[in-house]
């Protein structure tokens, strides 16, 4: 389940005053502020929608261990989510290009609220299954409507700025979403309420806000097949980092549950995931800059696999839990959740500004595809041999990926480091690879011009150079 690390041709030769001096994460402290004060109606909106979010998922983790659901029911369930993300990011981008942005915003804002007040009245797995695709697909159209408003509203020299408070609101606001558990009981309504009233306040300061909707132009985009042979690491690993934040953020409540963890701990658990995940993103992005990016990859699994089993005797009801407990899943949270930006920028690597458009698409259906997958695995995997397998899970994940990426590391050789584009901290959701900063607007807009036919000439000729080269 978006920042960047200051673009190159932010070079800092400003002189509107001391602040400007200043560097964080996320640039100039200064051009920080000023992307926030231009913007500040959309991120507060997708600040409610976050917390809605990341409440939600966890939520309804402990309801269903309340209402007696299987894990792998739970699974099943959860599986839903990441389907219907699949499904709205194909589909309502044409939605959008024909009614507009605002009666997208609003209509698919109404589904998120609607929906998940069905679960408090119909407490049934298939019934919460059509009601978390509903769910996942009505967020990936508010993602799509705010993420393009945000490339609209900002420049070439902002996005980057704007791109790192983006992952900010985002994954602070999934972190906040956890801790929120503790205001009412999840055997209760009140925390689904509490759930729709966040998602349909989000609306208010979007649809008031004085900026106009933005021009939308879908682009074509490049087969699977075809991109994995450009990047098998990347389109693998954004599959298997699919597995992994499907199976955290869709199990991650109904594990510690299940080994005994009050609600008030469950937020403790979940909250520490995700803030891990935001801590490490930008010094291993950073990393990955200066050393090859596929070692970088291959050590950030190595880490997150021992962690992981580690975690798994750590979690257990006969040791016992503790803060080690919630480090360790900080830890795991941390070295999991930056392999998506990882992923992306590995596979940029080798693309032109206008294929990397292209390809963003199909680098979701990738990691979307691998989430649906991670949730329902890890589950039967709970059942059947014990609730300790969310960690081994998470742990084989990472390992297949490691192993992958050392593998491809033999097979071809690195990027010339002048070739190597910055890495970027990004959220997985459905446009974050369009907000990369290193694509120029106009870029983007001749990309979308394109037909599949151009596309797939671009691609094979790609393909055709690499193949010369190996």
């Amino acid at each position: 389940m978006e920042s960047g690390i200051v673009p190159k041709h932010l070079s800092g030769d400003d002189h509107s005053g001391i602040s400007a001096e200043i560097d964080t994460p996320f640039g100039k402290l200064e051009e920080l502020l000023q992307v926030v004060a231009n913007s500040w109606a959309l991120f507060l909106g997708l600040g409610l929608i976050m917390l809605g979010n990341g409440l939600q998922g966890s939520l309804l983790g402990l309801r269903a261990s309340i209402e007696g659901f299987g894990v792998a029911s739970t699974g099943l369930v959860m599986s839903g989510y990441y389907i219907g993300l699949l499904i709205g990011a194909t589909m309502v981008p044409k939605f959008v290009a024909r009614v507009g942005h605002i009666r997208s915003f609003g209509a698919m804002a109404s589904l998120a609220s609607t929906s998940i007040l069905v679960h408090v009245v119909f407490v049934d797995p298939w019934i919460w299954w059509a009601m978390r695709f509903i769910t996942g697909f009505a967020y990936a159209g508010l993602f799509i409507v705010a993420e393009s408003w945000l490339n609209d509203a900002s420049e070439n020299e902002t996005r980057g700025q704007m791109l790192s408070f983006y992952m900010l609101v985002t994954l602070g606001g999934m972190a906040g979403g956890q801790f929120m558990l503790n205001i009412a009981s999840p055997s209760s309504y009140e925390l689904f309420v509490l759930i729709s009233v966040l998602i349909s306040m989000a609306v208010i300061p979007i649809l008031l806000s004085v900026s106009k909707a933005p021009d939308f132009n879908t682009s074509e985009s490049v087969n699977v097949f075809q991109l994995f042979k450009v990047s098998p690491l990347g389109v693998a690993g954004m599959a298997m980092t699919g597995v992994m934040l499907g199976a955290m953020f869709g199990m991650g409540a109904v594990y510690a549950a299940n080994v005994g963890l009050s609600v008030r701990e469950v937020s403790f658990f979940m909250g520490a995931m995700v803030l891990g995940g935001v801590a490490l993103q930008y010094p291993i992005g950073r990393l990955s800059d200066v050393l090859n990016r596929r070692q970088v990859i291959i050590a950030t699994c190595a880490g997150g696999a021992v962690a992981a089993f580690i975690a798994a005797g750590i979690g257990s009801p006969a040791v016992g839990q503790g803060w080690h407990l919630y480090l360790a899943i900080a830890v795991i949270g941390g070295l999991a959740t930056p392999l998506y930006a990882l992923c992306v920028a590995h596979t940029n690597d080798y693309l032109t500004p206008g294929q990397m458009v292209a390809a963003s698409s199909t680098l979701v259906l990738a990691v979307s595809l691998g989430s649906a997958l991670g949730a329902p695995l890890t589950a039967l995997a709970m059942e059947t041999l014990g609730a300790h397998w969310f960690f081994h899970t998470i742990g084989i994940a990472m390992v297949s990926l490691c192993l992958f990426a050392i593998w491809r590391s033999i097979r071809r050789g690195v990027v010339a480091s002048e070739e190597v584009g910055d890495f970027v901290i990004m959220a997985p959701t459905p446009m974050a690879a369009t907000l990369n900063p290193d694509i120029e607007l106009k870029e983007i807009v001749t990309a979308s011009e394109a037909d599949a036919e151009e596309v797939q000439e671009s691609f094979e000729e790609l393909l055709q150079d690499l193949e010369s080269s190996e």
